[in-house]
């Protein structure tokens, strides 16, 4: 499923490595997934979930 999602890469990662991630939204579910390695795979989480850890970190 993950491949006709549109992936938006995470303003803090960059191209020297780190801890980076890539978001896909749905109105049903956040896709979360590695964007140094993208054939790993992603996971899915609520939107509710999303907001609140969002509005944690």
């Amino acid at each position: 499923m993950s491949t006709d999602l549109h992936w938006i890469k995470s303003s803090y990662s960059s191209e020297q490595g780190g801890n980076c991630v890539e978001v896909a939204t749905r109105p049903d579910s956040i896709h979360v997934r590695d964007s140094k390695d993208t054939s790993l795979p992603s996971f899915e989480v609520s939107p509710a979930a999303w907001g609140a850890f969002v509005s944690t970190v």
